[in-house]
């Protein structure tokens, strides 16, 4: 898959689909999740922090996969804790989804955040 054909993909989408293998199941859970795309970044925000079952699973094993329509990819989530940081990918959400929907759809705490290179 030529990596300009992912990256157009997430152009044109404002969820995308991720799937985590499950820390006691070993499964594969997939689920959709709201996401921005910076530079040759993805950034993820779980909606419940740290508390987030996706996220818990990623602290097990970072493997992720990315679907956007056809288009998928599989890598290594890093898994971010800095308060700097978390703000940070708070105002990027904001700035994509409108801060009265992050306030109202993410509860939180959120005090964690998902970084995957691309």
């Amino acid at each position: 898959m030529p990596e300009d054909a992912f990256i157009r993909a997430l152009t044109k989408v404002r969820q995308i689909k991720i799937s985590v293998f499950g820390r006691n199941s070993g499964l594969t859970i997939t689920l959709p999740v709201w996401f921005v795309h910076e530079d040759d970044t993805l950034w993820l925000l779980p909606v419940h922090g740290s508390k987030t079952q996706w996220y818990q699973n990623l602290l097990k094993n970072p493997t992720i996969t990315i679907k956007v329509g056809s288009e998928h990819r599989t890598d290594k989530a890093q898994l971010l804790k800095s308060a700097t940081t978390v703000r940070n990918v708070i105002r990027a959400f904001e700035d994509k989804y409108k801060p009265e929907i992050i306030s109202r759809l993410y509860p939180g705490p959120l005090n964690v955040a998902v970084k995957i290179t691309i």
